[in-house]
């Protein structure tokens, strides 16, 4: 069930309704029911892998609690590998196979292993990592084990976040399914407004521009370096809307029945540097990848080389994460790179440059893009086709493009928008009632007469 579609509206005002026609334990019924048909509907098999991971975790988190000493580590060890098994067969055995067939092909001998027709189910990456979060809590007795199996099996499979996040953290989200929260109209329409925006920067923006980077990307040689040079640019601006105009829906129908999810985006491309951006950028992702895995390698306590291979091996994980595939890999690892170059730049280089904000805007920007090449191009060869391209300035004088000027004009103006918004209005303000009816129905109507209505599903639904 796609945020974007007209089930979906239906959906949220159906059960947002008889939310607030209920006491707080059906409450809680009605939203694990809710969320069990949303996920249903993509892929009803599916479920079965979370009702399992689900149980084993509720259970994990109790004897844990419980326990002391190796058994208690052995009983989380045994938690994470059951998140981690179900991750590593649906979305990494045919990666890991392809790959093992081709080493063992260079010594002569054929792979045994067989490949399989799995289809990845619908945010498994993201419903993992916060069972994992939850069980590594109660291990570090930063959590209490949730005693109630429904509440718990709610926070894993909470609909406005079970496909794409926030990844959220149990200390944040149990607590508020324990609380009975009150209906709060400022509430109402603080969520709405962000469902609104969320909605807009999707189907009028991210979908628009989807149009020129999918024309572009599906057969890069055949466009010249200065069309894949915007089109790059394009799917910059495309991703960033897609995926935090998610989070910004996912966000408002939570806080619209009173519950609070982390922010996940903070004007990511207004960052003046690569550590920035990433402090803006999915910051449910990158906090957990620093809590869990950052940290346990040592953090920045550590040797100056081991600072570097922690760096690097945190950002190769998380693009890793991200898909079963090299050009991932490879994102992640450039902006571990790019972290490790500023911090032995900053180091070892005794030229200091003065700090124009812009320009190390512009810089970061730049570097963000680069990498971008990678997370969209459909394999390595087509990443280095862009490249080589772009960076050639291979004809530079043709210029194509799949719609009319003025709709590539428009593309330019809406950036704009967003980069004017970014800057100036964190949050739309809903505080005066009259003003909020006619912002929000301001969004809806854009968003109906000039949004790309296909159908497109959000980018990290893959993930």
């Amino acid at each position: 069930m796609l945020f974007n579609s007209l089930q979906f509206v239906l959906f949220y005002i159906v059960v947002t309704i008889i939310y607030f026609q209920l006491r707080h334990r059906g409450r809680i019924w009605l939203l694990l029911l809710a969320s069990s048909y949303f996920y249903l509907v993509f892929k009803p098999i599916y479920i079965l892998i979370l009702l399992v991971t689900i149980v084993v975790d509720y259970f994990a988190g109790i004897w844990i609690a419980k326990t002391e000493g190796k058994k208690r580590k052995w009983l989380l060890i045994l938690s994470l590998i059951s998140n981690i098994g179900f991750l590593a067969f649906f979305k990494y055995w045919n990666f890991l196979n392809n790959n093992l067939s081709i080493l063992l092909g260079l010594m002569g001998i054929q792979n045994p292993l067989p490949d399989y027709a799995l289809e990845l189910p619908i945010g498994l990456s993201f419903h993992t990592f916060q069972a994992m979060s939850y069980t590594i809590e109660v291990y570090r007795k930063n959590q209490k084990p949730e005693k109630d199996f429904v509440i718990y099996s709610l926070y894993v499979m909470f609909y406005p976040q079970l496909v794409a996040g926030p990844i959220e953290r149990p200390q944040n989200l149990l607590p508020q399914f324990h609380t009975n929260i009150k209906y709060n109209f400022e509430n109402i329409k603080a969520g709405l407004m962000m469902m609104a925006w969320g909605l807009f920067k999707k189907v009028v923006i991210a979908d628009r521009l989807s149009v020129m980077v999918d024309y572009c990307y599906d057969n890069p040689t055949a466009f010249s370096g200065l069309t894949l040079l915007v089109a790059t640019i394009f799917f910059a601006f495309q991703i960033y809307c897609d995926f935090s105009g998610y989070s910004d829906i996912a966000i408002g129908a939570a806080r619209t029945m009173g519950f609070k999810l982390m922010t996940n985006f903070d004007a990511p491309y207004l960052s003046k540097s690569i550590s920035e951006f990433w402090r803006r950028w999915h910051i449910s992702l990158s906090t957990w990848f620093k809590d869990y895995l950052y940290i346990p390698l040592g953090g920045n306590r550590v040797g100056e080389m081991r600072l570097y291979i922690n760096y690097l091996i945190v950002f190769t994980v998380s693009g890793l994460w991200h898909g079963a595939a090299w050009t991932f890999i490879i994102w992640g690892f450039l902006h571990g790179f790019y972290l490790v170059f500023a911090i032995i730049r900053k180091k070892y280089f005794s030229i200091k440059f003065p700090e124009i904000p812009l320009l190390s805007v512009i810089t970061t920007f730049v570097l963000v893009t680069i990498a971008w090449v990678f997370f969209r191009a459909k394999g390595l060869g087509n990443a280095r086709v862009i490249l080589t391209k772009i960076i050639t300035l291979d004809d530079f004088s043709r210029f194509e493009m799949p719609f009319s000027k003025a709709e590539f004009l428009f593309s330019w103006v809406l950036i704009l928008i967003l980069f004017l918004k970014d800057i100036y209005v964190k949050e739309i303000s809903t505080k005066h009632t009259p003003s909020f009816y006619f912002k929000f129905a301001g969004l809806l109507i854009l968003s109906y007469f000039l949004g790309i209505f296909t159908s497109n599903q959000f980018i990290y639904f893959q993930f």
